[in-house]
């Protein structure tokens, strides 16, 4: 193994850390629902979202389509794991209109997903091929998991009481890692997706910053706290009059 490789190595194993933190930064919120034995007005969008792209990315790092991709691989699967608890927790406690949503958005997801690997697999026969159709999911896929939360705080409220501060360093720090990954061994598609994702998380901590200490603190002040806990979701609550952010 050479030095580049070695240091491939260790890099992708600080990623799948930072990227595990990533994934379990929801924990709180799903706590707060099993709790209160309601989703409130909280959205499985986010999480639908994550499964996708794990999905992709899990496929994209199989050696059939990208060799050599191992820690691609063992995040990910984490990642998709970790994600669809989320979704069975959201599931048993949501209304039916919310059910309906979760199972109906995981059924599209599944059928895409396996028309794609369908087709890569019997239609495309070199990795670089293969690479290159799947990598394309992959990046569109990421940036929208990293980019979602950014658009709404900023179009939406104008505020970070909804967007969680480690949340917006872990992203940061992941596309960051990942990038860094990337780059020791060219992967075009990494580079792109986390990239961007390094991007928009440098993008959340500045706004953080910027608008902290306008952010409006009240009485409710304690009670909206508990909202801002380290997730993904985006509670539908925005639409309400009360100025609010979201997380990322």
């Amino acid at each position: 193994m050479t030095g580049a490789d070695t240091a491939r190595t260790v890099i992708g194993i600080i990623g799948n850390v930072i990227s595990f933190a990533l994934f379990a930064s929801p924990s709180p919120t799903f706590w707060r629902i099993w709790k209160k034995r309601s989703v409130e007005e909280f959205s499985p969008d986010p999480y639908l979202a994550t499964v996708m792209n794990c999905m992709f990315w899990i496929f994209y790092g199989l050696p059939v389509v990208h060799p050599n991709s191992t820690l691609v691989v063992t995040i990910n699967s984490i990642g998709l794991a970790v994600e669809l608890i989320y979704l069975t927790i959201y599931f048993v406690f949501a209304p039916n209109k919310g059910r309906l949503k979760v199972i109906g958005v995981l059924c599209l997801e599944l059928a895409f997903m396996a028309a794609v690997v369908v087709v890569t697999l019997t239609k495309l026969h070199t990795h670089a091929s293969r690479s290159n159709l799947v990598g394309i999911f992959c990046v569109v896929f990421g940036v929208l998991m990293y980019a979602s939360p950014l658009t709404v705080m900023v179009i939406t409220t104008k505020s970070v009481e909804f967007m969680p501060f480690y949340l917006s360093l872990t992203n940061f720090l992941n596309g960051l890692i990942w990038l860094t990954y990337a780059l020791i061994q060219f992967d075009l598609y990494i580079t792109i997706g986390n990239g961007l994702g390094a991007v928009s998380g440098a993008i959340q901590l500045i706004l953080y910053a910027c608008y902290y200490k306008s952010t409006p603190k009240d009485k409710e002040g304690k009670e909206k706290g508990k909202s801002s806990e380290v997730e993904l979701a985006s509670p539908k609550r925005l639409n309400k009059p009360t100025p609010q952010a979201t997380a990322a």
